[in-house]
C-alpha cells in the first residue's frame, strides 16, 4: 500500500514539473532547466517528456487501479505542491516579471 501513496504523490510532482517544460519547448521558447540557463526549446521538450514518462512509470508501478480515488488524491496533492513551488520560484524571477 505504501507504493500507492509514494508513487502517486511522486507522479504528481513529476507531471506538474514536466508540463511547463514540455509546453515551452513545443512552442519554441527557451526556459530554464537543470542543464543551463536558459535551455533551448529542444532541451525543454526532452526534459518535459522525461518528467512525464517518469510520472507514468510511477503510476504504473504504484498499482493505482486498485485504489483509484486515493491515487488521484495523492497525485493531485503532489501536482499542487509542485505547482505552488514553481509559482513562488518563478514569481521572483526578474525575466518573467517585467
Amino acid at each position: 500500500m505504501w507504493q500507492l501513496y509514494v508513487f502517486s504523490f511522486l507522479a504528481g510532482l513529476f507531471a506538474a514539473n514536466g508540463t511547463p517544460h514540455f509546453i515551452k519547448g513545443v512552442v519554441g521558447q527557451k526556459h530554464q532547466t537543470p542543464f543551463g540557463k536558459p535551455s533551448s526549446a529542444v532541451v525543454n521538450v526532452c526534459w518535459g517528456w522525461i518528467n512525464l514518462v517518469v510520472a507514468a512509470v510511477f503510476l504504473y508501478f504504484g498499482n493505482v487501479l486498485a485504489h483509484e480515488y486515493r491515487a488521484f488524491a495523492l497525485f493531485a496533492v503532489g501536482s499542487l505542491l509542485m505547482s505552488l513551488f514553481s509559482a513562488m520560484a518563478w514569481s521572483k524571477h526578474p525575466e518573467y516579471n517585467q
